[in-house]
C-alpha cells in the first residue's frame, strides 16, 4: 500500500533500477536455463527442476541480446511520451505521443528477458521522426485528474506478427541523446501457456503523479485543517494518456517486475504475459492457464480482475502473489477522453463516488475492498492480509522459514529455521485471526521485524511484528494459492538482493513455486498443512 511515506522509497528505488541495473543479471546466481533434452526435442514443452519448461521461450533467449535499452544517469533536455494502449496484440496499431527538446528522435523496441544476461532482445528500431514540445496536458478539475488529449500524434507502428508475448520497453532516443521510455505489454489471445505474467499497470498510474496528482497525493491546499487520510487533494481518477513520471517512464518494473521475468525468461519457462487492464477486460483469459502470477505491488484491481482470477481458483488455476498489499485497492475503468477504459477511478470514499447507490456496489471505490459497500476481504483468495512497511532508511528484515516442505526447500540447504538476509521490505502482509482466514492456511515463513523500523497495524510482540509467507489450496478444487508477504521478494532476487549468495537463494525458492503451481492444482500435488495456530508467538 502506497503511502507518502513510502511513496519516496518506491521512487527512489525505480530510479536506482534504471541507473544501476549492471548488477541485475551478475545477481541471478541459479544455473542457467535447462537444455532441452535431445529425447524430447519434439514437445514444446517439458517439465524441469525450475518449472514447465517452452521450447519456443529457449529458443527467444538464445536470440543476440543488448544492453542498449539501458538509460545510464540522468539524460539530457526533455524526453517523454506515452502510447494509446498499455497492452497490444501483434499486427496491433500502437501510436506514441512524445513531448521532446529534440530535433528528431525514434523509438527502439526492446523485449525483456534473459538473453545471455544481457537483459533484452531488440526486435524493431524505428525511423527518425521530427520532434516538438507538446502543448501543457489538459486536467479534467471534477477528479483532478491529467489528460495529455492535447498532445499530437507522434509515431505510429504496428506490433510485429512475430514479436511474442513479453513485457516490452520502448526506448525514445533523442539526437542530442534525450532518452526515456514507454511500457508496452505484447499478449495473446490464444495463448493457454503454463504461466500468466499480470503486469500491474492500474497500479503504476495509481502513484503516477505526472500533472500534480494521484490516488495519494495532490497539489494545491485542503479545507483549512483537513489531515485525513487519505489526502483530499487526490485525484479521484487518473489517466493512462500521460507520460509515467517516475523510472525515466517505467515507473517500477525494473525492480517489481523484470528480475523475475528475467529469472523465468532464464530457464525457458512456459510463460505468456497480459496487463491487469486487458484481464478486467477479457477476464476469462485467467482460466486458460496453470498459475497466475501477481507481480511485485499489484495493490490496485478492478472487480472484474477479481471475478476472473476467483472463477480460474475454482477451475484449479493456482495464484502467486510475488508482493504484498495485493487487493488492497478498489478501482474500476471507465471512458476518458482518448477513448474507453482510459481513465482507472478510484474515489477511496464511497460517499464521493456518483456510483454509490446506483448499481453494483461492487463497482463502487471505498477506501479498500474491504470498505463498504464492498465489505470484501482480501484475506479469502490472499491468505493474509496487508500489516503495514517497513520505514524507509531501514535495512531489509531477514526472511526466517517457519515451515521447510520439501517442495519448496528442493535444491537448497534451508530447512526450518533458517533465514536469508535482505527480503522483507516496503509494504508486508501478515496472518490474522479472521473469519476469512482460509482454513488450509500453512505458514511457511514468519519474520520478525523491529517495531522501530515498522509502520504497523496488525499487532505488536514483544518489540517485534512479522511478516508472512503462506500457503493454502482451495478445498474444492485444490488450486494453490501462495503469498510472499512482502514487496520487495522480487527485486531481492537480484536488483536489490543483500548478496549473490542471498539473491541465489530466493531465485530457488521463487523457481520451486514456480514448479510446484505449474504442475497442476498445487493441493493435488503438495497438499498445505495447516499450521497457523501453533505459531509463535502466539497471535503473531
Amino acid at each position: 500500500m502506497r503511502t507518502a511515506r513510502t511513496a519516496h522509497t518506491r521512487r527512489h528505488r525505480a530510479l536506482r533500477g534504471v541507473a544501476a541495473l549492471g548488477a541485475l543479471v551478475a545477481a541471478l546466481s541459479v544455473p542457467g536455463a535447462t537444455p532441452a533434452p535431445a529425447a524430447r526435442a519434439t514437445a514444446p514443452t517439458f517439465t524441469s527442476p525450475f518449472g514447465v519448461v517452452s521450447r519456443a521461450v529457449l529458443a527467444q533467449n538464445r536470440l543476440p541480446g543488448t544492453t542498449a535499452w539501458r538509460i545510464a544517469g540522468t539524460p539530457p533536455g526533455l524526453m517523454e511520451g506515452f502510447a494509446n494502449t498499455d497492452a497490444a496484440t501483434a499486427g496491433q496499431l500502437v501510436t506514441l505521443y512524445v513531448s521532446t527538446t529534440a530535433a528528431t528522435w525514434h523509438v527502439e523496441a526492446y523485449r525483456m528477458g534473459w538473453y545471455q544476461g544481457t537483459g533484452a532482445h531488440l526486435v524493431w528500431r524505428s525511423a527518425s521522426v521530427p520532434g516538438r514540445v507538446q502543448p501543457p496536458c489538459a486536467l479534467l478539475a471534477a477528479t483532478r485528474t491529467t489528460v495529455c488529449d492535447t498532445w499530437s500524434a507522434g509515431l505510429r507502428f504496428h506490433v510485429g506478427t512475430t514479436w511474442p508475448s513479453g513485457d516490452y520497453l520502448l526506448k525514445l532516443v533523442g539526437n542530442g541523446r534525450q532518452a526515456s521510455y514507454v511500457l508496452l505489454t505484447v499478449w495473446d489471445p490464444a495463448s493457454t501457456a503454463t504461466y500468466l505474467l499480470v503486469s500491474r499497470t492500474l497500479t503504476e498510474q495509481g502513484w503516477n503523479t505526472f500533472g500534480g496528482a494521484d490516488f495519494y497525493q495532490g497539489t494545491g491546499a485542503c479545507a483549512p485543517g483537513a489531515s485525513t487520510y487519505p489526502p483530499c487533494n487526490r485525484a479521484y481518477a487518473v489517466s493512462l494518456d500521460r507520460p509515467q513520471a517516475i523510472g525515466l517512464g517505467a515507473s517500477d518494473f525494473l525492480t517489481n517486475e523484470f528480475p523475475l521475468v528475467s529469472l523465468m525468461e532464464r530457464h525457458g519457462l512456459d510463460a505468456t504475459y497480459v496487463s491487469d487492464i486487458t484481464l478486467s477486460e477479457h477476464p476469462g483469459l485467467a482460466s486458460h492457464h496453470r498459475a497466475i502470477l501477481s507481480l511485485g505491488h499489484d495493490e490496485t484491481w478492478t472487480a472484474p480482475e477479481l471475478f476472473g482470477v476467483e472463477a480460474a481458483q475454482r477451475r484449479g488455476v493456482n495464484v502467486v502473489f510475488f508482493g504484498a498489499a495485493a487487493l488492497v485497492r478498489h478501482a474500476r475503468l471507465a471512458p476518458g477522453p482518448m477513448g474507453p477504459n482510459t481513465l482507472i477511478v478510484d474515489y477511496r470514499d464511497s460517499a464521493l463516488d456518483p456510483l454509490n447507490g446506483h448499481g453494483s456496489p461492487w463497482q463502487v471505490t471505498g477506501n479498500t475492498w474491504a470498505a463498504p459497500p464492498t465489505n470484501w476481504s482480501a484475506t479469502s483468495l490472499v491468505g493474509e492480509l496487508y500489516a503495514g512497511y517497513v520505514l524507509p532508511g531501514q535495512a531489509p528484515a531477514p526472511l526466517v522459514l517457519w515451515d521447510a516442505p520439501r517442495w519448496l526447500v528442493r535444491g537448497t540447504p534451508l530447512h526450518r529455521g533458517s533465514s536469508i538476509p535482505g527480503i522483507y521490505d516496503s509494504d508486508i502482509d501478515h496472518v490474522v485471526a479472521s473469519a476469512a482466514t482460509p482454513a488450509t492456511l500453512q505458514v511457511l515463513g514468519h519474520s520478525p521485524i523491529p517495531l522501530a523500523e515498522t509502520y504497523t497495524n496488525q499487532g505488536a510482540w514483544a518489540g517485534y511484528t512479522y511478516g508472512d509467507f503462506t500457503y493454502h489450496t482451495d478445498p474444492a478444487s485444490g488450486a494453490g494459492v501462495i503469498d510472499t508477504g512482502t514487496t520487495n521478494w522480487i527485486c531481492a532476487l537480484s536488483t536489490c538482493a543483500a548478496s549473490p549468495a542471498a539473491g541465489a537463494l530466493l531465485s530457488r525458492l521463487t523457481t520451486n513455486i514456480l514448479a510446484l503451481v505449474g504442475a497442476g492444482p498445487a493441493g493435488r500435488v503438495a497438499p498445505p498443512v495447516p499450521n497457523a495456530a501453533q505459531v509463535v508467538p502466539f497471535g503473531s
